[in-house]
């Protein structure tokens, strides 16, 4: 995301909300390095408890399970009902 997407449009406007998730052995949040995604148009949120990733497995990508280490790109005209935690 960083590199693909913010660096090489660092004038366009854009709101990036990066949700970290425990995946992998030795994830936590004290352990989480800041510095991955340092553009200002970038909001960082730690899911301890996966529930985003369930939410966007199940709602967006039609799958059980977790969604993470992907991204999901929205018009400016897009807009969010209310999360429901499961």
């Amino acid at each position: 995301m960083q590199n693909e997407l913010l660096a090489q449009n660092p004038t366009t406007k854009l709101r990036v909300y990066a949700v970290w998730l425990p995946m992998l052995g030795g994830d936590a949040r004290e352990e989480w390095n800041g510095t991955t995604m340092p553009d200002p148009r970038g909001m960082h949120f730690w899911d301890r408890e996966t529930g985003v990733g369930q939410w966007f497995a199940s709602e967006v990508d039609g799958f059980q399970g977790i969604a993470w280490d992907v991204y999901y790109l929205y018009g400016p005209d897009a807009t969010w009902a209310s999360y429901r935690r499961r």
